[in-house]
């Protein structure tokens, strides 16, 4: 007797984001998968970006929220062209839903796409996009020990930002803590510190995607 089998859905989303990467690659567009909790400050980071690169760098982004389009609202008000995915409920974004949303977007005409992931710090981990890096935002209101919590994350990770840091003495946060939970879990990992209320270190954020960027056009 013939028992079938079902392929599994990690290899139709890996299949699927390899294609996405090899594309993203011809068109010379960097990828840029936002990771975080609820709340840590994604979008604003967004829009803080447009502020600094949008003269600059040509941007997009992909939204993934389980309701609502209020987060492509607020950038496309904000001058960033974005798109909103709504998962209905589902807890991360995967690679044809990715594909889909790409059909809004000339891909000739971006020098970086952002892909803002549904709020989690478990499932998104699993699903690849076929980005070219990895980012976590972390608010300093979370705690200092969610690396150790989270690990998955963690290990992914091209980039740590950590938001709000002008809430870091407020909430208790032990950035040393933070930063040895981090390095133990994922070695030389960059951490850039910002606030995205104020401003204060959005420029080595800005820093980052530039030489993403220029890295990314020098291997199309």
């Amino acid at each position: 007797m013939k028992i079938p089998i079902e392929e599994s859905a990690f290899s139709r989303n890996d299949r699927t984001a390899d294609e996405l990467r090899a594309k993203f690659a011809r068109h010379g567009v960097a990828v840029v998968n936002l990771m975080s909790s609820p709340g840590s400050g994604k979008t604003s980071l967004l829009e803080r970006t447009t502020g600094a690169l949008g003269g600059e760098l040509r941007m997009a982004a992909i939204e993934g929220d389980p309701q609502t389009d209020r987060d492509a609202q607020r950038l496309n008000a904000a001058g960033l062209r974005a798109v909103q995915i709504v998962t209905v409920g589902g807890c991360h974004l995967d690679s044809e839903q990715v594909a889909d949303a790409l059909g809004e977007f000339d891909l000739d005409q971006l020098d970086l796409l952002f892909i803002e992931n549904v709020g989690n710090l478990l499932c998104p981990a699993a699903f690849d996009l076929g980005e070219t890096a990895d980012v976590i935002v972390f608010s300093t209101t979370e705690g200092h020990d969610k690396p150790g919590k989270y690990p998955e994350m963690f290990v992914l990770a091209d980039l740590v930002v950590v938001n709000k840091m002008d809430l870091a003495e407020a909430a208790d946060f032990d950035e040393a803590a933070f930063e040895a939970d981090v390095r133990r879990i994922n070695g030389d990992v960059p951490i850039v510190k910002v606030s995205c209320k104020t401003g204060d270190g959005v420029d080595g954020w800005a820093d980052w995607l530039r030489e993403l960027v220029r890295t990314t056009k020098d291997g199309a």
